[in-house]
């Protein structure tokens, strides 16, 4: 069987993997939390791996891709600050209940994993979808196994360096600012041209890639370009609030729940789109489950028995 001398779930990996996503889930948080948005931590977890496993001889890149694979539910994990603060705001919770908040995330992360098993075979191996980070950390992986040289943990060490560095003056000291924004007065128009400095937003920028950076650019502009506008036109202004305040206002009580909307839209549509291959893919597991699979399989293409 290929691959079959090859380690691949060791204790080593295990503990790396998990302070990975440790770090990694609360810097997810931190920026989630700041700009609304997460990055997805496969590429630096890759990275970092080859360059922590890299001294230990029978390492491997199955071993490699099981830590990046650990390290990659950190974008996950980190997703609850969209779905528990909204409990509050709902008036559900009043605070946050340490055991219930606990129980929720892991049922959510074992439900993951029970998915992940059947849905694996026909989102990713016969799929068309293209999961540009996956396919890029892969690309990581086979290169840092065959290259024993730097494997690029040195830059992410100058990066963190830099970033720590200007947080301090911007945060710490406050000697630097950490963004800047323009306003245009046409009339009872307001138009924003909001920028920011933060080398956060910048890695995040990076990572999320040119499709992800247009869209937010897409919404940047019909927020501050056409919505915010039309509100301030259309609507009455308190005669004791400047434009600019009431422009502010407009953008939170109004433009950002149409947002919130457009994201719940396209929520559900992919949950729509998904349940054909989720169908699939148990009934495809349930099928193996009843006949078996072949040992002359590839070891990296067969799926966990939902017996053991």
């Amino acid at each position: 069987m290929p691959h079959s001398n090859l380690k691949e779930l060791t204790f080593r990996g295990i503990i790396l993997g998990a302070l990975i996503t440790v770090i990694f889930t609360a810097s997810n948080v931190y920026l989630g939390l700041k700009v609304g948005m997460t990055f997805a931590s496969s590429i630096p977890a890759a990275v970092i791996s080859m360059a922590v496993l890299k001294f230990f001889k029978d390492s491997s890149i199955l071993e490699n891709n099981m830590v990046q694979t650990q390290a990659s539910a950190a974008g996950t994990l980190s997703s609850v600050i969209f779905v528990l603060p909204g409990l509050l705001m709902m008036g559900y919770w009043n605070d946050f209940p340490f055991w219930q908040t606990m129980l929720i995330c892991a049922s959510g992360g074992t439900l993951g994993v029970l998915f992940t098993i059947p849905l694996r075979r026909v989102m990713v191996v016969n799929s068309d979808l293209p999961y540009p980070e996956g396919v890029a950390a892969a690309e990581i992986l086979k290169v840092g196994n065959h290259d024993k040289g730097d494997t690029g943990v040195k830059d992410i060490a100058y990066g963190g360096v830099l970033a720590g560095v200007v947080a301090f003056l911007t945060n710490g000291l406050r000697v630097m600012a950490d963004g800047a924004s323009a306003w245009i007065q046409t009339g009872k128009a307001a138009f924003q041209l909001p920028m920011g400095f933060s080398l956060a937003l910048l890695g995040a920028g990076y990572l999320i890639g040119i499709v992800g950076g247009i869209a937010m650019l897409v919404g940047l502009v019909l927020t501050w370009g056409v919505a915010v506008p039309f509100f301030t036109v259309s609507g009455d202004m308190p005669t004791d609030m400047g434009l600019i305040d009431f422009a502010m206002r407009t953008w939170k009580t109004k433009v950002r729940f149409i947002g919130v909307g457009t994201i719940g839209i396209a929520a559900i549509w992919t949950l729509l789109v998904l349940m054909k291959p989720m169908v699939e893919g148990m009934i495809h597991s349930f099928r193996m489950l009843k006949r078996g699979q072949s040992e002359s399989d590839d070891r990296i293409d067969i799926d966990l028995s939902p017996k053991r």
